[in-house]
């Protein structure tokens, strides 16, 4: 019974995706590339953008004492994690092959006194994330974590099968460049919320000339499954590896344990921070501590990258408008709806904190953003007020990037 409800939930919350009025109107075209972008400027925010609403009422609220309760998490949890491996199988990413050959390897794993189990974690991340009730804090989250993002990669560019989370980096790192994303030579990188160190690991490649690229997570299960997949350096399935991607060791990759909010790092000591795809997954306050963290260890000049999803973007507002849908997501996402609610006082934090900061779209759901830490210090930025030039739409009102991710219910392009 409960297994027919849930499909029945699954069925009226795909029909609703597919009628909202954010999916029949004009769509997006190429066309529309040539238009002039919208300057949004003094606060960081534009009040005649299109923006997801607070999500209230009745049925949101019994929507709520539903997805809190044993008996869904029982059903919902684990069909949220079904989804996502069948869609990574689907697309020839090789899940299961993987998980398997990386549990057979020799490793922390097979030593329970190799790893710190008496690590004190913030308040916010005990919480169960992404189907795992341990959350991030043990090892199958950290098995498991490059094989979800090649599967999300799929999902956000079907396109291109197993290989839509090479497209998805890519369309990250464009709008970086495009939004005036600078790494100096012999640069220190600091990547905030590596995890298993796939984003750390994008950023050497694509910074040959970086001294250091430094990689901080919290989880010392994600930390440690990272150190050891760069020594065992697999080749990916497209090279008849065991592994979802090649992995090349880089002695200027350094992966550590330690807290994105207080990584212990001497003031402006370096040269870029990046936050790819974390603050989704955290309370707005602790959000607003990293990039107060950032500006601390950042050099005079030095840039800050963020790179996440964007509830102002016409998908992600037709889904966050829906309860029944949203709560697919956020079954899994302890801090979606916060994080949503707080994306505007986020980048608000940012502007009056740092200098010429820029936005804009990197696919039909996603935003990057690039700041820059005053030369002149926070007495400099005092002085300016804060402003944000934000290029996420046209004047037409349309989103800048076209949506190519699958819809619901979907899980290959057909």
């Amino acid at each position: 019974m409960m297994m027919y409800c849930l499909r029945l939930l699954v069925v009226v919350a795909a029909l609703t995706e597919a009628f909202h009025p954010a999916h029949l109107g004009r769509p997006l075209s190429s066309k529309f590339m040539t238009t002039t972008p919208l300057h949004a400027s003094s606060n960081g925010t534009n009040s005649n953008l299109p923006r997801a609403e607070p999500r209230i009422g009745i049925l949101q609220s019994l929507l709520d004492i539903a997805l809190n309760s044993p008996l869904w998490k029982l059903v919902l949890v684990p069909q949220a994690r079904a989804n996502i491996v069948k869609t990574a199988e689907s697309n020839g990413v090789r899940w299961n092959e993987a998980l398997r050959w990386i549990k057979a390897q020799e490793g922390p794993w097979r030593h329970s006194d190799r790893i710190d189990t008496d690590y004190v974690y913030p308040g916010y991340y005990m919480k169960p994330f992404h189907s795992y009730e341990d959350g991030n804090i043990n090892w199958d989250a950290a098995f498991e974590q490059e094989l979800a993002g090649r599967a999300v990669g799929a999902r956000n560019f079907p396109q291109f099968g197993e290989g839509g989370e090479d497209a998805f980096r890519e369309a990250f790192d464009k709008a970086l460049d495009k939004l005036g994303a600078v790494v100096p030579r012999d640069a220190t990188i600091v990547d905030l919320g590596c995890g298993t160190g796939t984003s750390t690991r994008r950023l050497a490649k694509r910074f040959p000339d970086a001294e250091r690229i430094i990689g901080i997570d919290l989880s010392a299960y994600f930390i440690a499954v990272g150190k050891r997949l760069l020594e065992l350096a697999p080749k990916g399935a497209r090279e008849g590896g065991p592994w979802v991607t090649t992995i090349e060791p880089d002695s200027r990759i350094e992966l550590v344990v330690g807290d994105a909010a207080s990584t212990e790092m001497p003031d402006e000591s370096v040269d870029i921070v990046n936050i790819g795809l974390v603050v989704h997954e955290l309370p707005t306050a602790v959000s607003k501590d990293i990039c107060k963290e950032a500006l601390r260890i950042l050099k005079p000049g030095g840039q800050l990258f963020v790179t996440e999803m964007d509830f102002d973007s016409p998908a992600f507002s037709a889904q966050r408008a829906n309860p029944l849908l949203f709560s697919l997501i956020r079954s899994t996402e302890p801090y979606l709806d916060e994080y949503a609610d707080g994306c505007a006082e986020l980048r608000e934090y940012i502007a009056q904190e740092y200098a010429s900061v820029r936005i804009g779209a990197a696919t039909g759901r996603h935003y990057a953003l690039v700041a820059t830490k005053p030369s002149g210090g926070s007495r400099r930025k005092a002085e300016t007020g804060a402003s944000i030039i934000d290029d996420r739409r046209f004047v037409d009102g349309n989103y800048a990037v076209a949506d190519t991710h699958l819809k619901t219910w979907e899980s290959k392009k057909t």
